[in-house]
């Protein structure tokens, strides 16, 4: 993570002044998207987005350690400033022996106004904190993030002051979670169902966040093609933006309440592993018909929402998966998919995404989703079968059988969780999607007690 120091007394490496575009300085033209070394220092032309004013920084920038000089912004257009630069500049060196000698890791803040700048900067310290670790989580490879490893990273939340618990074996059988149990059967390593709480200090029922952590996907029995499969490692990362959200959360004392739910397993094939056909008894008792079983996410996080449900009686839910490649075809790597059984919650949702760059796009569960998925054997199939890739609305359509008259919305983040080049906000490879959307969330709805 950043290390950043606010009001150093002597610039340390290279300094970086943002200069508003269109107030040119001496070989410098300071036109939006404009970065050059002029004068001993970086001068990178600051628009109508300072995220990404940083970003463009950040790329330009070579060795551990910087100074940004701070002095003629705002202390809410030095903090985004710098938000970028920590955004581009995050790598993944946790298993190298040789780390990265050009990895930014430090980061001087030159500012007069101290005070100010520290207040507004906390916060969002804590949010970056949350998603770095989002971002460490699904880089990991696959082999030392199992299940168990994935619990194991949570210890950091735990020092934080959130509330692990870890439902595993005798647990889950007795919880009834068939979906989870059966798509964790296969491997070696067995699922694991992870509840995170935050007490907040307002008396509320909590808002929830559910994450699908498949820690690798091979497809099942269904199996997938091998080309891309490495890809399926970050399987886990709508888990992983849950988990740094509640990080974020605690790390800035969020007053608001707020609990995860984890549904951690891995789908791979064994003497156990549970096929096309068979008929699952779900953890509200549904019975749900198997039609493929690559469509294994929508069954760990219907078993985890109906848990949080009748465990968290949550004020609100949000879950979070890459879920369908059809959400993908739709929408790109430009947005995620946005379900939902309520148009309020689905408005203020979408307010927060776009205020903070992570947007989303609604879509739509229809009546005849819902016909689609009608079995003759079970109370419901989980997927269409014949149509190829199983389908977000379908998914979507899905889910919904299991959050009761709980205000939900269903983030599918399938083509968000990492990028395969770097951008204008964010480095190549994970993005860490969702956790800042999750934090603004409730920072402006759930926050405010008399709201």
């Amino acid at each position: 993570m950043m290390r950043v120091r606010i009001a150093p007394g002597t610039p340390h490496g290279p300094v970086v002044l943002p200069v508003p575009v269109g107030q040119p300085r001496p070989g410098f033209t300071a036109r939006n998207g404009e970065a050059a070394f002029v004068g001993g220092q970086w001068l990178v032309a600051l628009g109508a987005d300072p995220e990404a004013a940083g970003a463009l920084a950040a790329a330009r920038l070579d060795g551990k350690r910087a100074t940004l000089d701070l002095r003629a912004l705002s202390p809410a257009d030095a903090v985004a400033f710098t938000t970028g630069v920590c955004l581009r500049a995050w790598r993944y060196d946790r298993l190298r022996i040789i780390k990265d000698a050009h990895r930014l890791t430090h980061l001087d803040l030159l500012t007069d106004t101290p005070g100010p700048l520290r207040r507004a900067w906390r916060p969002q310290a804590a949010v970056l904190d949350g998603v770095a670790f989002a971002r460490d989580l699904v880089a990991e490879p696959s082999n030392t993030l199992t299940p168990n490893g994935f619990i194991d990273r949570l210890d950091a939340l735990a020092v934080a002051g959130v509330k692990v618990q870890v439902l595993k074996g005798h647990a889950l059988r007795r919880a009834g979670l068939g979906g989870l149990l059966a798509v964790g059967a296969g491997s070696v390593h067995p699922p694991r169902l992870v509840i995170l709480r935050w007490p907040g200090t307002i008396d509320a029922d909590p808002v929830v966040f559910v994450g699908k952590g498949i820690t690798f996907d091979t497809g099942g029995i269904c199996i997938k093609p091998a080309r891309g499969m490495e890809e399926m490692r970050a399987d886990m990362a709508g888990a992983a933006a849950c988990a740094g959200a509640m990080l974020a959360l605690a790390t800035r004392r969020s007053p608001a309440p707020a609990a995860a739910v984890l549904a951690l397993a891995e789908n791979t094939t064994g003497a156990a592993s549970y096929r096309p056909s068979d008929v699952l008894r779900m953890g509200s008792d549904m019975s749900v018909e198997i039609v493929d079983t690559d469509a294994e996410g929508r069954l760990v996080l219907a078993d985890a929402l109906d848990w949080a449900v009748r465990h968290l009686q949550p004020a609100a839910m949000i879950d979070l998966a890459t879920l369908t490649g059809s959400i993908v075809t739709a929408l790109g790597s430009q947005m995620a998919g946005l379900f939902d059984n309520d148009a309020g919650f689905a408005t203020q949702l979408a307010a927060c995404a776009a205020e903070i760059g992570e947007p989303v796009w609604r879509m739509p569960i229809g009546t005849s989703h819902r016909d689609d998925l009608k079995s003759d054997i079970a109370d419901i199939r989980h997927c269409v079968p014949g149509r190829g890739q199983p389908d977000a609305c379908h998914a979507a359509a899905f889910l919904r059988e299991f959050v009761g008259q709980t205000p939900w919305a269903h983030l599918d983040i399938a083509g968000m969780e990492a990028r395969e080049t770097a951008d204008d906000r964010y480095a190549a490879g994970p993005s860490g999607f969702g956790v800042r959307l999750l934090d603004r969330l409730i920072a402006q709805c759930f926050e405010d007690p008399h709201r």
